[in-house]
């Protein structure tokens, strides 16, 4: 029994070493969403989406049809949607150089009028923030939290989804690269 009690009081400290890096590894990295999470959706029609805007006026995902759209499903109190949301205002500005850039609307997740426009006051962003208020987008999109970002071409067809916070990059680039794709740049 002596040689088991000196063992374990050498393993101890050696295992609460290893559990202390591991939770500081965990708490200091920054999480970034992936491209191309699987998706049933992806590759078929993009579910039907008709809401109202915060703002005021009618939200139809079909009348979209023609253009780049990205759905980002967002809650205020969200710590990594506040984290990407300077990421989005920096996509949003980027789009609006592209001759066809994309549209975006945040997807407003469990989350009231107030809270949102507030939020948005702060830390800026003007595009679209479309009321999901029984969460049934959400649930058509299969999301499981939040931030999500969903793409949708021109022809109403979901092309990519990530889970997780976003970049403008990522986001660019991805569109950029199925535009080309789908114009025939490159083949």
């Amino acid at each position: 029994m002596n040689g088991v009690s000196r063992l374990s009081r050498r393993l101890v400290p050696i295992v609460g070493v290893v559990l202390v890096a591991f939770f500081v590894v965990l708490a200091v990295s920054k999480p970034r969403g992936e491209a191309d999470v699987s998706s049933p959706l992806i590759g078929n029609p993009a579910p039907v989406v008709q809401s109202t805007l915060i703002d005021g006026g009618d939200f139809d995902l079909s009348r979209r049809k023609g253009s780049w759209v990205v759905l980002n499903f967002f809650n205020s109190t969200c710590v990594p949607c506040r984290n990407e949301h300077p990421e989005l205002v920096k996509f949003a500005e980027e789009q609006t150089a592209v001759a066809d850039g994309a549209e975006l609307f945040t997807i407003v997740n469990d989350d009231s009028d107030e809270a949102v426009n507030a939020f948005f006051a702060e830390k800026g962003g003007s595009w679209g923030k479309v009321r999901d208020p029984d969460g049934t987008i959400a649930v058509a999109f299969g999301v499981a939290k939040v931030p999500e970002t969903w793409v949708i071409d021109p022809s109403g067809f979901v092309r990519m989804r990530v889970a997780g916070e976003v970049t403008a990059s990522l986001l660019s680039s991805r569109i950029g690269a199925m535009r080309d794709m789908l114009n025939g740049v490159g083949s």
